[in-house]
């Protein structure tokens, strides 16, 4: 068995906000479950795999009794929304249709990408899919992420680097990294690029600093467990 603990869900419930947010009686919530991660699915394939991509980072699913809150997180909101709006009524018509509930889409700009793991994590994963040298591809990102501010970064890679009969590991630190430490804000993204040699994985760690008791209303929700926080000292 592994050691290592998900840094989301080490987190969640205590500094980190829920992604999905909604209550659902015992024979329902399966069902619920299903429906968030098609709508992800179906947002992913969308908005971030068919070009151009609108760099996605995070969705997040609030539900009531009448109404599916899907609020996307995103670096380009104006490809998301669409010329006049067209294309976000698009998805709200397929989401509809597809869940046969009431569903509106509210979108949040990403003020920092440089800064936002998974985005950083979908940059890295694209470039080696160009076939760009994976050594200079992850230094290059690492050096950017702690240019646009970050306290620390680690990039790694993993699969068959440069095509190699035998897949590897290879990783990147810069700056502070404390992992244990719940109070440190630390963002993770993964992203997996699709080679001709096979798949490639990619992980993000980017630490931002330590958690402040000032509200981050970057999720524009009023939903309980809908705001990171910061933890009491004791």
């Amino acid at each position: 068995m592994g050691q290592k603990s998900h840094p989301f869900g080490l987190r969640l419930g205590v500094t980190e906000a829920h992604r999905s947010r909604w209550y659902a009686p015992k024979a329902l919530y399966g069902e619920l479950l299903v429906e968030d991660e098609k709508i992800r699915q179906y947002l992913d394939k969308r908005l971030n795999k068919t070009p151009p991509s609108a760099f996605v980072s995070d969705i997040h699913i609030e539900r009531t009794r009448e109404e599916l809150k899907v609020i996307v997180k995103t670096a380009r909101p104006g490809i998301v929304i669409g010329p006049k709006g067209s294309e976000i009524d698009r998805m709200t018509e397929e989401l509809q249709y597809m869940t046969g509930r009431k569903v509106s889409i509210s979108v949040v700009e990403i003020r920092d990408p440089d800064v936002t793991a998974q985005l950083v994590a979908q940059n890295v994963a694209e470039q080696l899919k160009k076939r760009m040298g994976f050594r200079r591809v992850v230094k290059m990102r690492a050096e950017g992420v702690m240019a646009a501010g970050a306290k620390g970064v680690k990039i790694q890679i993993s699969g068959r680097l440069g095509g190699a009969e035998m897949s590897r590991s290879l990783d990147v630190r810069l700056g502070a990294l404390p992992l244990s430490t719940l109070q440190a804000n630390i963002d993770y993204g993964f992203a997996e690029s699709f080679t001709t040699y096979g798949v490639i994985g990619v992980k993000v760690w980017v630490y931002k600093g330590e958690y402040s008791a000032v509200e981050d209303e970057e999720n524009q929700s009023n939903a309980a467990g809908a705001k990171a926080r910061a933890r009491g000292r004791r």
